[in-house]
Order: C-alpha cells, then sequence, then structure tokens
C-alpha cells in the first residue's frame, strides 16, 4: 500500500513541476498547436498553444512507479512492465503524429493509415507477450486470459487465441482512439482519464485483497476470488498515472496553458485498454470508461448518418463536446457537465464491479 501512495505522489509533484518547465521550453522551441479550420471559431484563439505535453504525463508517470519501487525495495513485475510498454508504445504513435504536425505545420499530422499501423503493431505486441506461457507466474497465470470478461474470468467460455489477439486489438485501438477524440477541450479528457485511473486503482486493490493466490480467503469466497496477475503492481501504475494526469490537469484545464497532445491522448488510452485486459474487466471498461465510449459512437453515428442521408448531418459537428459548443454552450460548461458524466460511469462501473461481489457471497 505504501509503494501506492508513493506512486501517486511522486507522479502528480513531478507533474505539476515538469508541466511548468516544459510549457517555457516547448515555447521557445515552438511546438505549438494547430488548429482546425473546420472546428468551432471559438478554437482559433488556442493557435500556437503548447502541445505534446503528454511527454510531461508519460516521464511523470514513469518516475512516480519506478521510484515507489525503488523506496520499497520491490521488483517490477511482467503486468506492470507490459503496460507501461503499452503506455509508452502508443505514446511514441502519438509523438510522430505531434512532431510532424509541428514541424510540417500540418493539422493532420500522420496520415490515418500510419498511425493505424503504429497502433497495430504496438497491440500485437503487448498482446502476444500478455498471453505468452513464458510470463504465467508461480500459479500459472498469464497477465492476460483467453476469455471476454466482465468482472472475472468465466472458465466455461475459452476463446480461440487468434480471437482474443482480435480482441485486444481492437479494445487497444478503440480505447487509443476514443481518448485521442475526447481530448477537444481543455482539461476534459485529462479530468476523465484521472477519474478511470482511480477506479482502476481501487479495482486493482480490491483484486489484491480477494486474489485466488491469496492465503487470506475462507471457503465461502473463494469461489470469488480474481484470477488476476500482479494486481497489486497494477495498483501502483493506475495510482501514477492518476496522479499525472491530476498534474497536467492544474495546467490543462481552462484557459489551457498546454496540450497534452496525441502523445497525451494515445498514450493514456493505451494505459485505459491494458488495464482492462490484465483486470479481466474488458467489458466492465465499458461502463467506467462511458464517456469515451459516447464519444466514440458520436463519430461513429455522425459518419453513418451522413453517409446514409447523402450530405445530412446528425449532430452539428462531432464529436458529441463540439456539437455543444456549436449550440452556443461555453467551453467550461460542456468540460464540466462531461466530467460530471464521466464520474457518474465510473461510480456506476465500480458499484456494479462491488455490487457483484456482495450478491456472490449473500
Amino acid at each position: 500500500m505504501r509503494a501506492i501512495l508513493l506512486s501517486g505522489a511522486f507522479a502528480l509533484f513531478i507533474s505539476l513541476l515538469g508541466t511548468r518547465f516544459a510549457i517555457k521550453q516547448f515555447t521557445r522551441l515552438g511546438w505549438g498547436k494547430q488548429i482546425r479550420d473546420d472546428g468551432p471559431t471559438s478554437h482559433h484563439t488556442k493557435m500556437g498553444t503548447p502541445t505534446m505535453g503528454g511527454l510531461v504525463i508519460i516521464a511523470a508517470t514513469l518516475a512516480g512507479y519506478f521510484l515507489a519501487k525503488l523506496i520499497t525495495m520491490s521488483a517490477p513485475t511482467g503486468s506492470a512492465l507490459l503496460l507501461l510498454f503499452l503506455f509508452v508504445g502508443l505514446g511514441a504513435v502519438g509523438f510522430l503524429d505531434d512532431y510532424i504536425q509541428i514541424v510540417k505545420q500540418r493539422n493532420l499530422g500522420l496520415r490515418s493509415k500510419a498511425k493505424m499501423i503504429g497502433q497495430t503493431a504496438v497491440a500485437l505486441v503487448f498482446g502476444g507477450l500478455a498471453l505468452s506461457p513464458w510470463l504465467k507466474d508461480e500459479n500459472g497465470v498469464r497477465p492476460a486470459s483467453n476469455h471476454l470478461s466482465f468482472i472475472r474470468d468465466h472458465q466455461a467460455l475459452v476463446l480461440p487465441t487468434v480471437v482474443v489477439m482480435a480482441l485486444i486489438w481492437l479494445i487497444v485501438t478503440a480505447t487509443s482512439n476514443g481518448v485521442n477524440l475526447t481530448d477537444g477541450l481543455d482539461g476534459l479528457a485529462a479530468g476523465a482519464s484521472m477519474m478511470v485511473f482511480g477506479a482502476y486503482m481501487l479495482v486493482n486493490i480490491w483484486q489484491n485483497n480477494q486474489s485466488c493466490a491469496s492465503d487470506r480467503l475462507d471457503e465461502a469466497n473463494i469461489s470469488l476470488c480474481y484470477e488476476v496477475r500482479d494486481p497489486l503492481d497494477l495498483a501502483i501504475v493506475a495510482a501514477a498515472l492518476t496522479g499525472a494526469c491530476f498534474g497536467f490537469l492544474w495546467w490543462n484545464a481552462s484557459p489551457a496553458a498546454i496540450f497534452m497532445g496525441d502523445t497525451g491522448s494515445l498514450s493514456l488510452g493505451g494505459a485505459m485498454a491494458g488495464l482492462a485486459i490484465l483486470t479481466r474487466t474488458e467489458l466492465l471498461f465499458v461502463l467506467l470508461g462511458g464517456l469515451f465510449v459516447v464519444e466514440t459512437l458520436s463519430v461513429m453515428l455522425q459518419v453513418g448518418f451522413f453517409k446514409a442521408t447523402k450530405g445530412r448531418r446528425l449532430f452539428r459537428m462531432a464529436p458529441l463536446h463540439h456539437h455543444f459548443e456549436m449550440l452556443g454552450w461555453e467551453q467550461v460548461t460542456v468540460t464540466i457537465r462531461f466530467w460530471i458524466i464521466s464520474g457518474i460511469c465510473v461510480a456506476a462501473g465500480l458499484g456494479v464491479f462491488y455490487a457483484e461481489w456482495v450478491s456472490g457471497i449473500g
């Protein structure tokens, strides 16, 4: 538990101070944001605001985690290292996208096909390692399983490895792109991400206390235990992610002094996907990350409706937060209300997670 507190505190402190330093350096280097011409006109004032703040989030998370491990004299686990690989790997894809935007002064950055290739490569390497028998712990548990789970694995349903790999690819690419789509207003993605990571920290702590490998379970609870590898170490990473987002939000809240860019949004989305897969809560994440799901669906519905009706639009603009901007809502109003929606989704997800346990032993 001490490592969890240290990890979150270090990441928060480093992100809070590091972002201030990054603002100065990125401004000096001219790493300014390019703004879409077809977006809300109120966003044009943000032209030139430093971007790629996701580098600070990544650095703070890594530093927070490894400093906590160093102080507590404990070795990193396979699950945590896999999660950090996915986090950093997708951050690298996002960095290339941001860098191209800055150097070539092109708002689109990486071509969509190139970005998808990068996301796919990272997702498949992560999936292959997570399902690898070489990463089994002493109890024979791998970081990922051949199940699509809601709260825990159901042994009756075993999926072929090729299907699981496809699902891992889908979850990783969909979630990272979903956070990327949500990152369109000051503080929106950072605040919502902080809530989701905080929720996963609690989920991992609970899973550690009720682990199938634990000798603290009595006979009444043994059937409800969680077969998750390294839940406590995943909680340490989740705490670092929560602290890093919290510190970054100080500077990213309206009016934003820096943007996270694709470097931040893709990496945070990857971390969420990784936590969902490694904690065996892939379907529960649909509820925990409900805001990101809604934002992604709004884009899909807009595109589908536009094609089906030959030019008509379902929303004034997608993703959904821009629709409310176009209706005349202030950016701060949209952000706060979307934070509230995200908080409701997180609370509902945690409630369902806990209720499943209570109903099982009742």
